[in-house]
């Protein structure tokens, strides 16, 4: 019982970290694309952004198909999960562009070159997306934890 228990608070925890991370680094891109901000707070950001998702699959595959709660079956037959992976997937999908962007960054900064910052801008708004579509996720979840179902 304590380890469902344990999942579950650092699988919730683990959202909070992200919708931290994600809008923090909305937020460093924004000021890096006025000028006013670092490279490094975004990196930093996306860094805290990457350990919470990564918590969130591993936590989240755990709970879902691991036996830890209410068993595979229930999570593949309950629409707000679908809901949930649906969002998922587009949080992915929209982190392409600046999940690959900050890996040349990294890249760039560890050979001494300059990057390129043009896209800040777009790379803040998609920020900002993924933590709406975060939240979203959070509130599909807490309809399958109080049994919501739909038909």
């Amino acid at each position: 019982m304590l380890v469902h228990w344990f999942l579950a608070a650092v699988h919730l925890l683990a959202f909070a970290l992200g919708f931290w991370a994600v809008l923090t680094r909305g937020t460093a891109f924004s000021r890096l694309a006025a000028g006013t901000g670092e490279v490094k707070r975004v990196l930093l950001a996306d860094n805290l952004w990457g350990v919470s998702a990564l918590i969130l699959l591993i936590t989240g595959g755990m709970r879902a198909f691991g036996g830890y709660e209410k068993g595979t079956d229930y999570y593949l037959h309950q629409p707000l999960f679908h809901l949930k992976m649906t969002l998922f997937v587009l949080i992915l999908l929209m982190e392409l562009a600046p999940m690959i962007t900050l890996i040349k960054w990294r890249i760039a900064l560890a050979k001494g070159k300059p990057i390129d910052t043009g896209r800040a801008k777009i790379y803040a708004r998609i920020s900002h997306a993924e933590a709406l579509l975060l939240v979203l996720m959070v509130v599909a979840a807490t309809g399958m934890a109080r049994g919501v179902t739909f038909g």
